[in-house]
């Protein structure tokens, strides 16, 4: 995904919860723009948990929460997503594709930090 320069600069340390964020644009295989996230966020509490409240272009409504919580060795990072298709794609192929997109992003996060997989 995107972000404009000044948000990869300073973080989320001054951004107004409940006002339009940015334009993110969703890229596959880091290149090919696929679909754009408006995001806003709804709540903020660094380091352990956002909640946004978006709409794209595939979705009328987008909801992402994520929530990290202290384990033993490290921390368990939870996703939950809402979301309410512009298109009539069945449920059962966007389960699957979330599920792939969000195990993919776990995947970074542990690379990144240099965790275990759980």
């Amino acid at each position: 995904m995107t972000a404009p320069r000044r948000l990869r600069e300073n973080g989320l340390a001054d951004v107004a919860l409940g006002e339009h964020l940015c334009r993110s644009w969703v890229l596959l295989f880091g290149v090919l723009p696929v679909d754009y996230d408006d995001i806003t966020l709804s709540r903020l509490e660094p380091p352990r948990s956002f909640l946004e409240q978006s709409t794209m272009l595939s979705q009328r409504a987008w909801e992402h929460e994520r929530v990290i919580e202290n384990a033993a060795g490290g921390s368990i990072v939870t996703d939950r997503i809402r979301y309410e298709p512009r298109l009539p794609i069945p449920d059962l192929v966007l389960r699957r594709l979330y599920t792939i997109v969000f195990r993919h992003r776990h995947r970074r996060l542990r690379r990144y930090f240099g965790a275990q997989s759980a």
